[in-house]
């Protein structure tokens, strides 16, 4: 009898580890299908996002966080980039996002000209302010605003020699006021409902870069939403002593835009939070995870490593010190006890076309499920979860 009930434990356990991972293999194909269009600015990418995840919540059966709506909004500039975005360097037609990418504060233009060599790897036509520099890998990002020139970061190795002549055709828009909003969501603690242990993640990514071309952002950050949403799904159904606080973020790709709204017009009291975990680029893992704020907090770092190792969860937990780089910040600042949490290891991709579900592993993603749930718990002064079941 003992033999047969350690064996349906095991079967148990092995088809809820398969169940997680569809459930987060689902959320991160359907977050970077051409239909959000890269969570950003164009193709409504970002708004749509916005409302699958508000979805999401509202069938878990989370509360609006203000008690009316999950949506708390805000607004930015953004600079875009909708249609045309051509370029050819020596006569050789470019491919968007492969061979270049524009500057994200670029102004749109349409122009020929001749390039002179301002150094190894810059190069200039001073007439029409055209600036294209030579790198070993192209990384984009988001502005708010337009500079007076247009430059173009290309592959060293998609051309022989210098850049001596070019042709652009691209456009672009800035688009005043650009309305989005923080999603944000509640699971009502039982005993102690005015104490919160908050999890985030940023939602929004770069968008598209042209009509043809978008940035479909898995690892950064659709693998943080999966995560997130996966807890929102379990605390559902699993409440807890503290209401359990789910923050999605927008605008963290501009600046950390949404966690600094959200920050400075608090949906709950700040004072309040027991603990907040950001979650951003949990995608692989294969090499442990690096804990943002460890070095702040060193009770909960402690807390959070004995945890792991007492598990075997991870092969390794590691420290890092204060760092402004994702949407914990803010908090930090405002005295929230906070950390950033990224997996380390496997893919290299990122802030790329190359981001895609299909090469994203999440080969630790159910390990880093069980350990943020039984740090969390122990935050409350709870047994673990799930730390005695393996």
């Amino acid at each position: 009898m003992k033999y047969r009930l350690a064996l349906a434990f095991l079967f148990f356990s092995l088809t809820t580890f398969a169940q997680d991972s569809l459930f987060a293999r689902h959320i991160v194909d359907t977050l970077t299908s051409p239909y959000f269009w890269g969570r950003g600015y164009t193709n409504d990418g970002m708004h749509k996002a916005a409302g699958f995840i508000s979805g999401q919540f509202k069938g878990y059966g989370l509360q609006p966080l203000d008690g009316k709506n999950f949506i708390q909004p805000f607004s930015f500039n953004a600079n875009t980039f909708p249609g045309a975005m051509e370029v050819s360097v020596n006569g050789i037609a470019l491919t968007p996002g492969k061979d270049f990418i524009i500057g994200p504060e670029s102004r749109g233009l349409k122009a020929s000209g001749k390039l002179l060599k301002s150094d190894s790897i810059h190069f200039v036509d001073p007439k029409n302010r055209v600036i294209i520099t030579l790198q070993n890998k192209l990384t984009w990002s988001a502005e708010q605003g337009i500079a007076d020139y247009t430059l173009i970061d290309m592959l060293k190795s998609v051309i022989h020699g210098p850049p001596s002549s070019f042709d652009i055709n691209v456009e672009n828009k800035l688009i005043t006021g650009f309305q989005t909003g923080n999603i944000c969501g509640m699971v009502r603690g039982v005993t102690k409902p005015d104490s919160f242990v908050v999890m985030t993640a940023h939602y929004d990514h770069l968008g598209g870069m042209g009509a043809k071309t978008y940035f479909p952002g898995a690892n950064d950050n659709a693998s943080g939403i999966s995560q997130l949403l996966s807890l929102a799904r379990y605390y559902a159904q699993h409440p807890q002593p503290y209401s359990m606080v789910f923050i999605c973020f927008s605008g963290e790709e501009a600046g950390l835009l949404g966690s600094k709204f959200f920050s400075e017009n608090p949906l709950i009291p700040l004072a309040n939070i027991r603990f907040l975990v950001n979650m951003d680029i949990l995608g692989t893992g294969e090499e442990g995870i690096t804990v943002v704020n460890a070095t702040t907090f060193p009770k909960e770092f402690a807390m959070l490593k004995q945890i792991n190792d007492n598990a075997h969860y991870l092969v390794k937990v590691a420290s890092r010190g204060k760092a402004t780089n994702s949407d914990h910040y803010w908090f930090t600042e405002k005295g929230v006890p906070s950390f950033f949490i990224y997996t380390m290891g496997g893919i290299k991709a990122y802030h790329d076309v190359y981001d895609v579900s299909k090469t994203l592993p999440l080969n630790e993603y159910n390990h880093l499920f069980r350990l943020l749930v039984d740090f969390n718990s122990a935050l409350m002064n709870s047994k673990p979860v799930y730390a005695n079941k393996n």
